[in-house]
């Protein structure tokens, strides 16, 4: 079997509304796979205005705004619908992608075992961790529960990075987990993108330390951490300037937490590139990453990276070549990494021009490794295995068949 012979029906709860680095993966993903002449079909709530063109066609499903404080540009897709279905059986898919445990992602799940469709689902974020964020941790062990369910009913797992697949054999997710790892735009995240210009138009002199928060501003990306932890290094009187980059709910929290940092608002394309290059030093202090994209684009930037020493950055970071990596503390289902530890590996790269620069072009040296054009086709090999083994299996079943029958 061949790439040009797959036909995937891929199920996202977002994959072009509101960018983020789940979303770009599946785009890449869908695009590698359309230019070796496999036929993808995309299910996924769409909006009047998205935040940016679909890769491929895409289908619509019933949805309604996510009911969470804080998350209102997110869409919750409830089902997947009469439309939906139909264009399902007209498309007549071969094997069944889905992106998120969602209610959508339950019905696509029972759908493909209805049809007797083999069920390939990637993990893309650690779902689990979010309550911690909004007062309700005690959800965390329920999550868990549901999760174990879902991903057990799917024939195969992939994840983004070694670290995301050890939780989830450990969890009991699934055993049968394969990296899709994640690549890396050189024309755009490059050390030579550093712009002395922007800098000093943003208010960075040529002397100034930056460091760079990335993301989308929502509380699971760590941001009361990193301002506790900036918070720790003014009292340690280290010096250094705070530029985030980035837009979403919690922005007002995050300029209030840090009087006298610079928010440069969302972007995208070449001004990301360049306003990633022209930091000094990445600091991600999330523990919701199954790979963290932002922390490779730091990394393919020359920066150095400090990271809380979770899934996905500890795949990433070499500790002492690239960056630091601190460990997670707190009790079970509420571990985040202590804001001191965080101070304390931040600060030689505040204060250390060799160590910092040594650093980024290591960790930028590392970052040449990941291509999306062979990282995505380890998802189509998966494909073409998991369908193989379902035709095998059949086969063989319908052998036992003939041969009870001849007896």
């Amino acid at each position: 079997m061949q790439p040009s012979d797959l036909r995937i029906a891929l199920f996202s709860g977002n994959y072009n509304y509101t960018r983020d680095g789940a979303n770009q993966a599946l785009n890449r993903l869908v695009g590698t796979l359309l230019d070796n002449g496999a036929k993808v079909r995309v299910y996924a709530p769409t909006v009047a205005d998205p935040d940016f063109e679909p890769t491929g066609d895409l289908i619509g499903v019933p949805n309604v705004r996510m009911p969470v404080k804080g998350r209102g540009e997110y869409r919750l897709p409830l089902r997947l619908g009469r439309a939906a279905k139909r264009d399902l059986v007209r498309f007549e898919p071969n094997i069944v992608h889905i992106a998120s445990p969602d209610p959508m992602g339950h019905a696509a799940l029972r759908w493909a075992q209805d049809y007797d469709i083999p069920v390939l689902s990637s993990v893309h974020t650690r779902f689990e961790t979010y309550p911690r964020y909004y007062n309700m941790a005690f959800l965390e062990p329920l999550i868990v529960k549901l999760l174990q369910r879902f991903y057990n009913r799917c024939d195969a797992l992939v994840a983004p990075s070694q670290s995301m697949i050890d939780e989830l054999l450990s969890m009991k997710m699934h055993d049968d987990i394969t990296l899709w790892s994640r690549g890396v735009d050189r024309t755009i995240f490059a050390s030579e993108k550093r712009d002395h210009e922007w800098r000093r138009s943003i208010g960075l002199e040529d002397d100034d330390v930056a460091i760079v928060f990335l993301g989308r501003l929502v509380m699971e990306k760590g941001l009361d951490v990193f301002a506790d932890t900036i918070i720790e290094l003014r009292k340690r009187q280290v010096p250094h300037k705070v530029l985030v980059i980035g837009d979403g709910p919690a922005r007002e929290w995050f300029e209030n937490a840090l009087p006298g940092g610079i928010f440069a608002g969302f972007k995208t394309g070449a001004d990301l590139g360049q306003a990633l290059a022209s930091g000094d030093i990445f600091f991600n202090p999330s523990v919701t990453e199954t790979f963290g994209n932002v922390t490779l684009e730091a990394m393919a930037c020359g920066l150095p990276v400090v990271a809380a020493g979770a899934t996905g950055a500890s795949s990433l970071v070499t500790e002492g070549e690239t960056g630091r990596l601190v460990p997670l503390v707190g009790k079970k289902g509420q571990e985040k990494p202590d804001a001191a530890g965080l101070a304390e590996a931040l600060a030689p790269y505040c204060t250390d021009t060799d160590l910092r620069r040594a650093h980024g072009a290591a960790g930028e040296k590392r970052s040449l490794e990941y291509s999306w054009e062979a990282i995505n086709m380890v998802v189509a090999e998966t494909y073409i295995r998991l369908i193989e083994d379902r035709r095998a299996l059949q086969a063989a079943e319908d052998g036992a068949a003939e041969n009870g029958a001849a007896a």
